[in-house]
């Protein structure tokens, strides 16, 4: 949040808003120091900018000093998760420090809002889902209406409806149950996110491995593999591959039929097991069959880049389905079946 009172001594600034400071008094006629920044730093500074409030001149000054004297020395002012961390360490409990290095590592925004904001509306969905209709709808009431529209279509329809007609007869919200509402969230949604978000670098490489061909992909997989064979077990775990539609039952093999094109299932079919091709031939009429086996001995040979392409295309539509709650993906690349 913005700071209510006038900045009048240096030591109350860390890394980060001391470099804001600077940047900030050098103006536009030194944009190149920017220039040295990467994205994460430059996004931190703007942060920290945006919520300075007033610097007094001997403030300023200071820091412009310290500046100077750092680069003199070699150095540079920068502030960092880490060299915030140990700050706050040395003077807070270590569950306080943790509480509040989850909440700076959560979605950006300056207040409770506007971070829900940034939360992807199927996280933020999936959440609001065991709330109250009544504590949804004031949740959905203050932030803004697109990211509300999203939430709301991705909530059941039933449970949806009711948050909408909540919202429709809702009256001026007090205080005090907004407060209690903005800490349930910080406490039970934001540092459980933040927590999450930790955890997740394995299944952000998961996905990211799930959009490479697949020569790229088992290039780095054999190179992780030299070097760090846990994670890249992890990895080849938490992927969902074409292969892995094989554990949908029959109606979930139909609902993808029916969303995925033609032409696109012919291509990725034409590179499948014969196992996998004979369970999505087995769910089509005989006349369709027929027709997709014709389509596909008429293809003759094909590269497998399009292939690949044809079959992460499907994988995708299928998360798509999942997204919409039309399936639901669980245990992606585990030993968890596919639940309908």
């Amino acid at each position: 949040m913005a700071r209510k009172n006038l900045i009048d001594d240096a030591k109350k600034l860390n890394g980060v808003e001391k470099a804001a400071v600077v940047l900030l008094a050098l103006g536009e006629d030194h944009m190149q120091l920017w220039q040295a920044l990467d994205e994460e730093e430059i996004k931190e500074i703007s942060q920290a900018m945006s919520s300075l409030g007033t610097v007094t001149s001997n403030v300023v000054e200071d820091l412009l000093l310290e500046f100077v004297s750092s680069l003199n020395n070699g150095g540079m002012i920068m502030g960092s998760f880490e060299q915030t961390q140990r700050m706050l360490a040395s003077f807070l409990p270590a569950d306080k420090v943790d509480a509040l290095m989850e909440e700076i590592r959560g979605p950006a925004g300056r207040t409770m809002w506007d971070k829900l904001g940034n939360v992807n509306e199927a996280v933020l969905a999936n959440y609001l889902k065991n709330e109250y209709p009544q504590t949804v709808a004031v949740v959905l009431s203050k932030v803004k209406t697109d990211h509300a529209a999203r939430v709301l279509a991705a909530l059941p329809e039933d449970f949806a409806l009711e948050c909408v007609q909540r919202m429709l007869r809702m009256e001026p919200v007090q205080r005090e149950i907004l407060d209690k509402i903005e800490q349930t969230l910080r406490v039970e949604f934001m540092s459980n996110l933040a927590r999450t978000s930790k955890r997740d670098s394995h299944e952000l490489m998961a996905e990211i491995f799930n959009n490479f061909d697949r020569q790229t992909e088992s290039r780095f997989i054999t190179s992780l593999e030299e070097r760090n064979r846990e994670s890249a077990e992890r990895i080849r775990a938490l992927m969902f591959v074409f292969e892995d539609l094989s554990k949908l039952d029959p109606g979930g093999v139909q609902t993808l039929l029916r969303a995925v094109e033609k032409d696109q299932l012919a291509m990725a079919l034409k590179g499948a097991s014969d196992a996998l091709r004979d369970m999505f031939m087995s769910n089509m009429s005989e006349r369709a069959a027929k027709i997709m086996r014709d389509d596909m001995d008429a293809m003759g040979p094909v590269r497998l880049k399009d292939v690949d392409g044809a079959q992460m295309s499907m994988v995708q539509v299928a998360k798509d389905l999942a997204a919409k709650g039309e399936i639901m993906l669980a245990g992606q690349g585990g030993d968890d079946e596919l639940i309908y």
